[in-house]
């Protein structure tokens, strides 16, 4: 161990190591970049209120002191065991400090920096403080000693410090808003694609104001460039001239009874035909509808399909309102935690995916039944860092029809999303085991499957629950006989299904 590591003095110690302090340096600079031009102003202004030839603009982690900006020496580091700034915030309390000789100052006489070169004598620095934590230091440095300290220049150091701490929360908050800019801007991608692969439409209608908004796919069907928010009466006009008043009315009457709306009409620009239903959400003081939730799915091609076609969309509308009827339930129950549009469709595109997921499955399969092993892959797959890695399943063939693909697919969904973010999947040693078993019981097949989470963070008692995991228990609801068991036990999360097949 070195010399001067051994003789560290307790005070400088316990400021570099500081859990508080640390903490405030990782939150205000996660990463040091290298200097950063937009603090050279400030060193230039520390280094002219005393006619020093040093300046720096720094912050002082726990074994190394980064230069921000510096002037007069070409480092962009140092030891910060060796560091004037850390005696400084360690000796004066936080206040700036002056050393006119740092020979004849027994804290620095012997620091590296003042017996060899660069031969320093002279200090004089201001600390940055962010949270109540010294951060680092705006400081001015020359190789000659001083007789007195400049007027104002404790002062001015002071003011330059506080700027400095300013400009260092200015740019974190904005690396954070362009870093959560570009997570907004990838998920919206991803369930665009989703949501455009699987035709649904999402839309909300302000009945009082007038206007109507809704995602891109709502956009897309009616041929409209996309937009915020339009008229109503835009809307209205999208809708085809020979089935536009019957769709008023409907609407009119779902305004009226408080009913839900459901219809069919074609488009103006394209003549695609769309399949609706929705309802009154909210409404004013006085009773009357305030804000009206709808959902479109393009059912064209089945409208202008051969009989064979005319009879698989007897089945598709059918499978459709059921799913409509699980999207209006998650609207609703999103839209309490929110009435913004851009929040809502944030919340709800994430449900809204998993379902046209299973959709998209079924849509293959021409809405026969699909593989166990399919669904598993479709709605896990995003949520893992390593798919093979860290999904084992041990099941046997089982094949799913429609209302137990879709009602399983948002458990499933469900269940990854929570292990991405608080479980297994949100680490790389993280697994899920998933075991899926058939089973005979009074004569009928019967699918028993447990979902097991190892490696991942503890469970902290009483948390992870909320609409989420009432969902996972009601996802099943529309499969008579099952059900959906979920315990958030310390060491992972375990879900046990029992689904008739």
């Amino acid at each position: 161990m070195k010399d001067n590591v051994q003789l560290l003095p307790s005070d400088v110690a316990a400021v570099l190591g500081s859990p508080d302090r640390l903490a405030a340096l990782d939150a205000a600079i996660p990463v040091f970049l290298g200097p950063d031009s937009d603090f050279d102003d400030l060193a230039a202004l520390a280094a002219g209120l005393s006619s020093t030839p040093i300046s720096l603009v720094t912050i002082l982690g726990r074994t190394d002191q980064w230069f921000l900006a510096r002037q007069g020496t070409p480092e962009i580091r140092a030891p910060s065991e060796d560091s004037f700034c850390a005696r400084m915030i360690a000796g004066a309390g936080g206040e700036p400090l002056v050393v006119l000789d740092a020979r004849k100052d027994e804290r620095f006489a012997g620091l590296p920096s003042v017996v060899g070169a660069p031969h320093l004598r002279y200090y004089a620095g201001a600390p940055i403080v962010l949270d109540g934590q010294a951060i680092g230091s705006v400081c001015v440095f020359d190789v000659k000693p001083h007789t007195r300290i400049a007027p104002d220049l404790l002062p001015s150091l002071e003011r330059l410090a506080s700027l400095a701490a300013s400009l260092i929360r200015l740019k974190e908050e904005a690396r954070q808003r362009l870093l959560a800019a570009e997570a907004v801007s990838r998920d919206e991608k991803r369930h665009a694609l989703a949501l455009d692969a699987a035709n649904v439409a999402s839309w909300l209608w302000d009945v009082s104001r007038g206007t109507v908004s809704g995602n891109q796919t709502f956009y897309r069907m009616l041929g409209i460039k996309p937009a915020k928010e339009m008229s109503a009466r835009r809307f209205f006009k999208a809708v085809h001239p020979a089935d536009r008043k019957l769709t008023i009315g409907l609407l009119r009457d779902a305004l009226a009874s408080g009913k839900e709306y459901d219809g069919l009409f074609r488009t103006v620009k394209s003549g695609r035909w769309l399949l609706g239903r929705g309802r009154v959400h909210e409404w004013d003081t006085d009773g009357r509808p305030a804000v009206f939730l709808g959902i479109n799915v393009d059912v064209t091609d089945g409208q202008l399909a051969s009989e064979r076609t005319r009879l698989l969309l007897r089945e598709l509308n059918h499978r459709v309102k059921n799913t409509l009827a699980m999207l209006q339930s998650l609207a609703r129950q999103t839209l309490r935690q929110t009435s913004d549009p851009v929040e809502f469709m944030d919340a709800f595109a994430g449900r809204l995916q998993s379902l046209s997921e299973a959709h998209g499955l079924l849509s293959d399969h021409e809405w026969g039944v699909i593989h166990l092993q399919m669904l598993l892959q479709k709605q896990i797959l995003p949520y893992a860092m390593d798919y093979e890695a860290q999904i084992e399943i041990h099941k046997d063939e089982v094949e799913l029809g429609p209302d137990q693909a879709v009602g399983l697919g948002l458990v499933l969904h469900e269940l990854a999303t929570n292990a991405r973010k608080y479980g297994s999947l949100s680490v790389r040693s993280g697994k899920v085991v998933i075991t899926a078993r058939v089973v005979a019981e009074d004569g009928q097949r019967v699918l028993n499957m447990t979902w097991h989470e190892v490696g991942g963070p503890p469970v902290k008692q009483g948390g992870r629950r909320g609409f989420g995991s009432l969902l996972i228990e009601r996802s099943l609801d529309k499969v008579l006989g099952s059900s959906v068991h979920v315990e958030y036990l310390p060491k992972g999360v375990t879900a046990v299904v029992r689904m008739p097949l």
